[in-house]
Order: structure tokens, then sequence, then C-alpha cells
């Protein structure tokens, strides 16, 4: 969404569309990276993983073009926030941006790694220098890469939560909701996979409002007042 159209949307249309987005990305996501994969990929086994591969090809092929679309919707959702968000603090709500920017960009890179053993699994000709032993264990690879993307993309997620938590918890724009930051963990993968439960529980909780509070509980009249407030701040600073 280019930043002139979302300009011309008022506040609450603005909080609405985050809302949306936040439902979209995280519907896209999940499906992609976690429903279809699971259903594919047999851990530790290559082979059987391949095989799930061709035989649920046009499945595969959807869960790609989900993690594409959910990391445009995670990227429009970030625009929407800073464009909400700025008057609390912008330089909160830039740094956020950039979060976010930055993990889009990783999402996309990691959807070059789904497909990737696909790719792999129906060159034909041009492998042929390969045993099926070797394309399967090239292909298990490019998974276990994605995984890694992942647990990358979950770290600046985190920080994310961390920055929009902060915003709104100072903001009275929406009732006060502490967002989760649990995700930052992996960064050490490690301790991330092993704390994943109570990780997904928390944040869950934390981030499962905010949706319904974007679009049912945004206070366009309080932003108001609270960028009015910066706007006069601001300009009786440069007197």
């Amino acid at each position: 969404m280019p930043m002139n159209s979302t300009k011309q949307l008022s506040p609450r249309a603005k909080a609405r569309w985050v809302g949306i987005f936040e439902i979209l990305a995280g519907t896209f996501t999940t499906n992609g990276q976690i429903t279809i994969m699971n259903k594919v990929v047999v851990t530790g086994n290559a082979a059987a993983t391949a095989t799930n591969i061709l035989d649920h090809e046009l499945l595969f092929r959807f869960g790609f073009a989900f993690c594409l679309l959910g990391a445009a919707f995670h990227m429009a959702w970030a625009l929407l926030f800073y464009e909400l968000y700025k008057p609390v603090s912008r330089t909160v709500a830039l740094l956020g941006l950039l979060t976010m920017t930055i993990g889009c960009a990783v999402l996309a890179l990691g959807a070059l790694f789904y497909i990737s053993p696909l790719l792999v699994l129906t060159a034909g000709p041009s492998l042929t220098a390969l045993t099926p032993d070797q394309l399967h264990a090239l292909a298990y690879a490019f998974i276990k890469l994605n995984t890694a993307n992942n647990n990358i993309n979950l770290v600046f997620f985190g920080l994310w939560c961390a920055l929009s938590g902060y915003l709104i918890a100072r903001s009275n724009f929406l009732p006060r909701i502490l967002d989760g930051i649990g995700w930052m963990l992996y960064i050490a993968p490690p301790l991330g996979n092993y704390l994943f439960p109570v990780i997904a529980v928390f944040c869950g909780l934390a981030e499962l409002p905010l949706p319904w509070f974007f679009i049912f509980g945004f206070k366009a009249e309080r932003w108001k007042e609270y960028a009015q407030g910066v706007t006069t701040s601001n300009a009786a600073e440069r007197l």
C-alpha cells in the first residue's frame, strides 16, 4: 500500500485495516509455514519428505504463495501501524517499521527456500549428475534453511512486538495490552524451540485480541487529540 494512499485514510479506517492485515498476515503465514509444511515434511527422513512434496505438489505451491502473501500483508500492517502511532513516538514507530521491513525481507527470502525443494525435485535433466538420494538430501537441506530463516524472522517479529507493545501501552488509542516478546528468544533457536509451547501461549494471548481492538475498539477521537497535542507542542517549540 503506497504511503500517499495511507495518508488519505481516516485514523479509524487505518486502524481497521491494521486489524484486517494482521489477521491476513497471521493466517497466510501460519498456513504456509506450519500447516502445509507439516503435512509434507517427515523429520529426519529426506526420502519420505521428497515423496510427500511430489505427491502434494499443488498444495506445496500454495504454501509458497501463502508465504509471499504473508510477507506482503505483514508489510502493509507495519506501514499502517507506523502511520497510526508516529504521534506517540516517531522514533520508536520508525524503528518498528524498519524492524518489520527487515522481517518481511527475511520472510520473502524464506519463500525462496520454501519453493527450492520442489524446484530441485522436478529439475529433470539439469540435475542428472546427482543420485536420487543426493537430490532428496539437497531438497531436505533447503527445508532446513527455511526453518532457520523462520527462526531469524521470529527474532525480528519479537522486536516488533516489543516496540508496538510499548507504543500501545504509552497511548490511549486502544486498551493497554502487553504484547509478546518471547519470539525474540529465537535468537538462540534451541532455547526458543524448547520454550515454544510457553512462548506460543503467552504471545498468543497477547496478540489475539489486537485485531478485534483495532477493528472495533480504536479510539479515533483520542488519536486526534493526541496528534493535535503533538502538533501544537512542536509548533510552540519552533517559536
